[in-house]
């Protein structure tokens, strides 16, 4: 269950827009297994079941664990090495054991540290049993290739920034997906409102027959008057027809995107109200800026790029390091034994000559910096140009809704006092049908504009980055 109130930026009372006169749902279209279901409940549940959510679960698991293997890499190493082994020859059995931890770490400037210790055991028939164990300290401190805190520590910072574009692209996913779960259940909502306003068509125009069968019945109305209304009657029960088998595909939509048995009989329980929030165009396209997670994993992928870079230009780099080191060894045998120790010194180059691979990898890396800008560039620009349509079509929206809610009010008021009209014979029944048929255009505009500006609210916060923050919702487990 989503942890406090649902946001109030979806279901608002509308100040200047009457609310439709949108009845109570008949209850022989539902059965007494319905569930209820709310907006609230609906995200709850997809944020549990969701089949995307659940695998993007799955895969944040593999991805921090990435961050683990890279921020290891400065701990220290052990590895263990043993061998045992028997041989025979024509003069001559032996049996030989050695055991050789090693432990190694890396510093945060390249230099490495190695600390190995050796114990052997050889025995033959000929010359007895001769054991001896060694310690050896080696360090190695690059010069060029891999030497500077930039170049060693460059993996990791590359592994976190990794990891803050894979959250980035989470919380873009977990919110497309929270979008997807809102707009399938305005869907529901959209389409139990269609088949109840369907529903109330229908009623309509049977009252309409039957009160022209008291006038033919009075002679009033000839009987073939009536022909004009069996036809609308048609035409209203196979709009209802279309009504309900959208109510069951929007139904099925929904139950998948919850994970849910599709057998199972939900029912929405929203309003259609919507409230028309005042947008600064200026102030959004900061907000975006801030907050939208696909605008900022591509600023970050340029980063990557950059350290990219660092990394091929170092590869480049002549092999030169320093290396130092002693050891110990102590031998003793049935024939005597002794200590010794040693040290050394020196100076490793290694000189890639002609290496194609090196100089491909700079270019590559080059590229890929020079890209990521043009990249960053036409974000901004798209990043502004969505903004702009967004901000535009809302208001688009809001006007149509508007004009939509007054077509509505005043069809209904039409086709009232051409019913009246009717009842005094100062009507016909073509002129209640074409009314009719307004006033169910009317109401069917106002739904589908009540529908799209509540789902362009919602695509908006998305477009905003402040769709999970609206709902109170927090990614700390991804």
């Amino acid at each position: 269950m989503l942890a406090g109130a649902v946001c109030g930026v979806l279901l608002l009372a509308i100040p200047a827009v009457a609310q439709p006169d949108f009845p109570d749902r008949s209850p022989t279209l539902w059965s007494e297994h319905t569930i209820d279901l709310s907006l609230a409940e609906a995200v709850a549940l997809g944020l549990r079941r969701n089949y995307s959510i659940r695998s993007l679960k799955l895969q944040r698991l593999r991805e921090r664990f990435d961050l683990r293997v890279a921020q290891d890499r400065f701990n220290p190493q052990l590895k263990l090495r043993a061998t045992h082994t028997f041989s025979r020859g024509s003069t001559d059995r032996t049996r030989a054991s050695e055991a050789a931890p090693t432990v190694s770490v890396l510093g945060e400037y390249g230099t490495r540290l190695e600390l190995g210790w050796k114990q052997q055991l050889n025995a033959s028939k000929n010359t007895g049993e001769r054991q001896s164990d060694g310690l050896d300290l080696a360090v190695i401190q690059p010069l060029l290739r891999g030497a500077g805190k930039d170049v060693a520590t460059a993996s990791l910072l590359q592994a976190r920034l990794t990891e803050q574009i894979n959250r980035l692209n989470a919380r873009a996913s977990v919110s497309q997906t929270l979008f997807d779960i809102i707009s399938g259940y305005h869907g529901l909502l959209k389409s139990q409102n269609q088949v109840v306003l369907a529903t109330q068509a229908l009623a309509r125009t049977v009252s309409l027959l039957e009160v022209n069968t008291l006038l033919i019945a009075s002679g009033r109305v000839a009987e073939f008057e009536k022909v004009q209304i069996e036809a609308d009657i048609a035409s209203q029960e196979l709009a209802l027809e279309e009504a309900n088998n959208q109510l069951e595909t929007s139904r099925l939509m929904l139950l998948k995107l919850l994970a849910l048995d599709l057998s199972t009989i939900i029912r929405a329980t929203g309003t259609l109200d919507v409230t028309r929030p005042e947008i600064d165009r200026y102030a959004a396209l900061k907000l975006a800026q801030t907050k939208q997670p696909q605008f900022l994993a591509t600023m970050l992928q340029s980063e990557v790029a950059s350290i990219n870079l660092l990394i091929a230009q170092d590869q480049a780099r002549w092999d030169l390091s320093w290396v130092a080191g002693v050891n110990q060894l102590r031998e003793q045998g049935t024939q005597g034994g002794g200590r010794t120790w040693g040290s050394y010194t020196g100076l490793k180059l290694e000189i890639p000559i002609a290496d194609m691979a090196l100089r491909q990898g700079k270019v590559n890396a080059q590229t890929q910096v020079e890209q990521q800008a043009l990249i960053q560039q036409e974000a901004r620009t798209d990043l502004e140009r969505q903004i702009t349509d967004s901000v535009r079509g809302l208001s688009t929206q809001w006007r149509q809704l508007q004009i939509s809610q007054r077509l509505t009010d005043l069809s209904r008021r039409k086709l009232a006092i051409e019913t009246d009209k009717l009842n005094v014979g100062r009507s016909s029944n073509f002129q209640i049908i074409s009314f009719e048929s307004d006033l169910r255009a009317a109401e069917d505009a106002n739904l589908n504009a009540r529908i799209s500006y509540l789902d362009a609210s919602a695509r908006r916060d998305v477009l905003l980055g402040v769709l999970l923050e609206n709902w109170e919702i927090s990614l700390e487990d991804f």
